[in-house]
């Protein structure tokens, strides 16, 4: 094989990115990101309409090409229609961000069916419906694709209020594990990024309390920004991890570095 020269490992021109849950926060920031590293982008929404249309206007203004499009991914047949109006739109999928999700709070001996597996649904049956039908139209491209799905360092150490959100990220780790074992004769490599706190608009004070603890914690003391998360999806999905599958890349700050005692 060829292998690309440094400068070029995380040019994405002429390449196609397909970002789930990209009208707003970490998921508008991976979009950007890819589109300033030169690739054309398909920004899906659920229900973020306006903001996606934002986001989109944004990726034009950087020249390349992009398209808003809205799916339920908890739905196989809109998570198969997303996947193929993208490639309609941009002729053809290089990578996908499985990044929809949500993130509510709920106590265990409360918690209703509904909410569960509205969390379930949301968190992991959609990154399991979207890959499959990515690996399908992947499988017929020579190079493959790359996959990278958005998991949560909660996958691995649990927090109060979110057993729901525990659960279903853990299930994303495996299924990334799995999913790479599989693909991995298509030439379809599948990693995943678990962010730590990530900023957002109005975090400060919506939970003063948690930043500051957050920051006194993290060995690298500052909240993640969605560029942080961006560009290990760049690196992921590059040519620089060209023969990396399978894995899981923490974006902390380190704070699951620190000794449990």
């Amino acid at each position: 094989m060829t292998v690309p020269s440094p400068a070029d490992l995380l040019s994405f021109n002429g390449r196609t990115v397909l970002v789930t849950g990209a009208g707003k926060g970490i998921g508008a920031g991976i979009a950007k990101r890819f589109a300033e590293a030169g690739a054309d982008v398909a920004v899906h929404y659920h229900t973020s309409a306006a903001e996606a249309d934002q986001v989109v206007a944004a990726i034009e203004a950087l020249g390349r090409r992009a398209v808003a499009l809205q799916a339920d991914t908890t739905v196989a047949s809109e998570a198969q229609r997303l996947v193929e109006a993208s490639a309609e739109a941009l002729g053809r999928i290089d990578v996908v961000i499985n990044n929809a999700g949500l993130y509510p709070l709920a106590a265990l001996e409360a918690m209703s069916e509904e909410e569960w597996d509205l969390v379930l649904d949301t968190n992991l049956k959609s990154v399991f419906l979207c890959t499959q039908g990515v690996a399908l139209q992947m499988k017929t491209q020579d190079d493959g694709g790359s996959i990278v799905n958005i998991a949560s360092i909660e996958g691995e150490s649990p927090a109060p209020l979110h057993s729901h959100y525990n659960a279903a990220k853990a299930g994303v780790l495996m299924y990334t594990r799995a999913a790479a074992l599989e693909l991995g004769k298509h030439q379809i490599r599948v990693n995943s990024v678990a962010p730590g706190l990530i900023w957002r608009q109005g975090i400060e004070e919506d939970w003063p309390e948690g930043v500051e603890h957050w920051r006194e914690t993290a060995p690298l003391t500052r909240l993640g920004q969605p560029d942080d998360v961006a560009d290990a999806c760049l690196f992921l999905a590059s040519p620089a991890a060209r023969w990396i599958t399978g894995a899981n890349l923490r974006v902390d700050g380190g704070v699951l570095s620190r000794p449990a005692f």
